[in-house]
């Protein structure tokens, strides 16, 4: 396809858009509904023949960034590359998020690629953050608490055996359609992936990180012992001797997960926005 833009096949979009030949610039340019917007991204809700889409929109990083980035020793994310590789592995793992439609990437330098992915608008949607505000006011069954913490633990056991390591992996980035609220468990997506790294090799320090997040961000909920091991359960496996053996990586977690809250307790308390 012209201007690098590919497309899913089959289509959902017209012919008389994919043929376009200004179509990487047709993108770009698309207006829509901002959802997030800062120096090098935007995401936006989009209309095309009468469908709805959200497209995220990369416009390079810039050389200071990625010097930034690899002074720190992190692998800095310069274009939609990452996110589009990423649904295509939760697809293979048989993981829902949001189905892709089509991806540009123009530059030869990362420093100021540009770049755009489109996926497919779910819908009304309900995280598992607005879920556990809920939950503060309305405890919710303890079989569907136990259902829900169960498909997030195989979820994280999927992704990390892949590897595939989502570096934002909290839980206001799984999602269920809001029609399913009264089907529980409903089915869980796994949304934002700009940030996802697939390793030729498990890392366990992209293991932690991901784990600390997710826990982390779940600690306003008051999880019990119980909930904790049914998380362990479906995501270390049943034998509780490789628990036993993994316990100090296990502790590293909560450890880390408890500064990262401490961390935003402060922020929210000065007034920041993490």
């Amino acid at each position: 396809m012209s201007q690098g833009v590919k497309f899913k096949e089959p289509s959902p979009l017209p012919a008389e858009i994919r043929q376009r030949p200004d179509v990487f610039d047709f993108f770009m340019q698309l207006p829509g509904k901002s959802f997030r917007k800062v120096a090098e991204r935007e995401t936006l809700r989009i209309t095309l023949a009468g469908k709805s889409f959200f497209i995220k929109r990369h416009f390079g990083v810039g050389w200071a960034e990625l010097f930034k980035n690899w002074l720190s020793f992190k692998r800095p994310v310069v274009s939609a590359r990452n996110e589009v590789a990423a649904i295509a592995a939760l697809q293979q793992l048989n993981i829902l998020t949001t189905p892709y439609v089509a991806h540009g990437i123009q530059g030869r330098y990362p420093a100021s690629q540009r770049s755009f992915v489109v996926t497919e608008d779910l819908g009304e949607i309900v995280t598992l953050e607005d879920l556990a505000l809920q939950w503060q006011h309305t405890p919710p069954r303890l079989r569907v608490k136990r259902a829900l913490i169960r498909r997030v633990a195989e979820i994280a056991r999927q992704m990390h055996a892949y590897p595939l390591y989502h570096r934002d992996f909290y839980i206001c980035h799984f999602c269920f359609k809001a029609a399913e609220l009264t089907q529980m468990p409903p089915q869980l997506h796994v949304l934002d992936l700009h940030r996802a790294d697939i390793r030729p090799q498990p890392s366990k320090r992209m293991q932690l990180k991901d784990l600390a997040a997710l826990y982390f961000s779940a600690m306003d909920i008051q999880l019990s012992r119980g909930d904790l091991i049914t998380f362990l359960q479906h995501y270390a496996g049943e034998n509780r001797q490789q628990w036993r053996g993994d316990s100090a990586f296990y502790h590293a977690v909560r450890q880390r997960a408890i500064k990262l809250y401490a961390k935003f307790q402060r922020k929210r308390r000065a007034g920041i926005a993490m």
